[in-house]
């Protein structure tokens, strides 16, 4: 098992001869070769182009020492894809950071992880620099700055002492330079920081073990065959491409770069390149049924889509068939590498009605080859919940493909892990077939009267609404229940409805203590990874974390929405913000109080560190 594994780490590092990146601002076109030639063989097939990723960027840069941190912030470019081979082929970890992160996150994130490099896209350059400036006011080296140009043939702008240019590397590689390959499988390959939907983000650290074995699983997963044609609409900063970047290498195949993702952009690709397959979150999917006609193009043939994030409403399935795609949806977190389980369709399923068909599709199935064991248990008592679709517990996850702990943090490691499981966060039930399917993030259960509510079921019944376009369920304080569903719904362009024709067709269609009692109109925020993130309902206390930075001010943006007048706002304030020390922690408490007669309120928030030191207590007059 060794000698193969090595064999095909040797695939993945040198596999970069094999692939082919397109963009349509970016070309870097390489040769194919065989793909049952041994790797030390494929520079001498005829015509072979050397990728320039082979020649490492980071080879004139001497000093990095083994398992050294690189950072990359950068879209979905040719050059992000290089460097998921040319960084572990220099013997260093790539840590993928998120292109939405402002300067402020960015500096935090640099700091924790302690890169020595970072590559930048020319765009977010001032972003980069804004938080180089951070780390240097807060006495920390900054990481060496790479630039990625426009293109290979844009003359470099803004280059400034101790700045490199990606192009300008590239040309001054070493080409006989020695592939520094992992002394173990365990060895890391990479750093991915999660999303921070429940907590601020971590730094998953991925084996190349654990890397190897989802990137097979996956492609498998996606029915790939051999040299397929892929369109990049997943992020490569998240979760690596969900493995991919390294998968679709080992198949030979071709990779087609898109900077922005539109549905035109989509279309046009697919149409131009005869893609094959492409990934994403159920927004992107949303973005592709609900695209003005103007925008789309015939598919040339049937494209495979896997879809993963966050749990789509069934009808996206067949709005997406009934165009040309054929969707599969995964299961996955950023400490399971991405995908970790798939819903495989089942031949007997193919006279089933209709809605029954949806309905199943939309499961989260059973797990993929490369995890060892997945189950739904009872939280406490460590027990499988019965097959029976009916009793919720938590999914857990262990084997190979499960995260090798959490950067700098053995604490919240040992949390996730214990009792020899890592524990999801995520609540569903088990089938009689065994296929799982998702009922809610543990912390967004909504509990009404006693009552348990799916925000994920009584969001699918709101999306189902002709009209409603995007929809996410809340709980919302009430003096009675406790809580109640409060549902934040953007409505489809040119569409009219009120809010008690949304919860008249809920009625209709849940029981009644289910169906929201609020529904507010607007856009529905999002994570810097495309799923929507739920709105906070009510003034209630908010607890979050700052873990492991030692300077900052917070900056707290309130934004209201709801049945009252704007000028409300301003009568709002935060009572005060209190700072305690928990261990290597620092905890804000921002406490709210109510200054008017407020029916609905709605609030999001933001926090930006600007100054290096703490005060032991801030009073805040404002909100803004």
């Amino acid at each position: 098992m060794n000698r193969y594994l090595k064999s095909s780490l040797s695939i993945f590092i040198s596999g970069a001869n094999r692939f082919r990146p397109i963009c349509s601002q970016i070309s870097r076109h390489l040769s194919q070769s065989s793909a049952n030639l041994e790797p030390e063989l494929w520079e001498s097939v005829p015509g072979l182009v050397r990728c320039p990723a082979n020649c490492v960027p980071l080879s004139p840069i001497s000093f990095l020492e083994r398992s050294a941190k690189v950072a990359t912030l950068a879209p979905n470019v040719p050059a992000m894809h290089e460097l998921h081979f040319a960084i572990p082929m220099a013997g260093a970890v790539i840590c993928t950071l998120n292109t939405r992160h402002d300067s402020a996150m960015l500096s935090i994130l640099l700091r924790h992880s302690k890169a020595k490099v970072i590559f930048v896209d020319y765009k977010l350059l001032e972003i980069a620099r804004g938080a180089l400036d951070l780390l240097v006011s807060l006495e920390t080296k900054p990481p060496i700055l790479v630039l990625i140009p426009e293109s290979k043939d844009s003359s470099p702008t803004s280059i400034t002492s101790g700045t490199y240019e990606y192009e300008r590397l590239l040309a001054t590689g070493l080409a006989e330079f020695s592939i520094r390959r992992p002394k173990s499988e365990w060895d890391p390959i990479s750093v991915n920081y999660t999303s921070g939907t429940t907590s601020c983000p971590k730094g998953v650290v991925y084996s190349h073990r654990g890397a190897y074995l989802n990137s097979i699983a996956t492609f498998l997963l996606h029915g790939m065959g051999s040299m397929p044609v892929y369109l990049w609409t997943v992020p490569m900063f998240h979760c690596n491409g969900w493995c991919l970047i390294w998968g679709v290498a080992a198949l030979g195949g071709t990779n087609v770069c898109l900077r922005n993702v539109s549905p035109k952009a989509i279309f046009d690709n697919i149409a131009l390149h005869k893609v094959t397959n492409m990934s994403g979150a159920p927004t992107i999917l949303s973005m592709i049924v609900n695209s003005p006609t103007s925008d789309r193009r015939p598919l040339p043939h049937k494209v495979e889509v896997m879809t993963g994030g966050s749990p789509p409403p069934p009808q996206i399935f067949l709005q997406m068939e009934e165009m040309g795609f054929g969707v599969s949806q995964l299961y996955g977190l950023t400490e399971t590498y991405g995908p970790g389980t798939s819903c495989v369709w089942k031949p007997e399923w193919d006279s089933l009605p209709s809605d029954e068909q949806l309905r199943l599709k939309a499961q989260q199935g059973v797990q993929h080859l490369g995890l060892e064991e997945l189950d739904v248990k009872d939280p406490l008592t460590m027990n499988s919940v019965p097959n029976d679709g009916k009793t919720v517990g938590e999914i857990m996850f262990r084997g190979n493909t499960v995260m090798s702990g959490y950067l700098n943090d053995l604490e919240a490691t040992k949390e996730a892990f214990r009792d020899g499981w890592f524990r999801s966060g995520d609540l569903a039930v088990k089938h009689p077939d065994e296929y799982i399917e998702i009922k809610d993030r543990s912390k967004d259960i909504i509990i009404s009267g006693g009552e348990n509510i799916s925000s994920v079921e009584v969001e699918t019944v709101v999306y189902s609404h002709p009209a409603v376009l995007e929809v996410a369920v809340v709980a919302r304080p009430d003096d009675h229940w406790g809580q109640t569903p409060c549902a934040f719904v953007k409505l489809k362009e040119g569409s009219h409805v009120d809010s008690e024709e949304i919860i008249k067709f809920c009625r209709d269609r849940l029981p009644h203590y289910m169906a929201p009692r609020t529904v507010i109109f607007e856009d529905i925020p999002r994570t810097s990874t495309g799923k929507s993130k739920a709105p906070r309902t009510g003034i209630n206390d908010f607890q979050g974390g700052i873990n492991d930075f030692q300077g900052g001010a917070i900056t707290i943006k309130v934004l209201c929405s709801g049945t009252f007048p704007q000028s409300d706002v301003t009568r709002l304030t935060a009572a005060s913000i209190r700072f305690a020390n928990s261990g290597n922690r620092r905890c804000l408490s921002i406490m709210a109080e109510e200054r008017s007669k407020v029916t609905e309120f709605a609030f999001f928030y933001s926090s930006t560190f600007m100054f290096p030191t703490f005060p032991a207590e801030a009073p805040c007059s404002k909100t803004t």
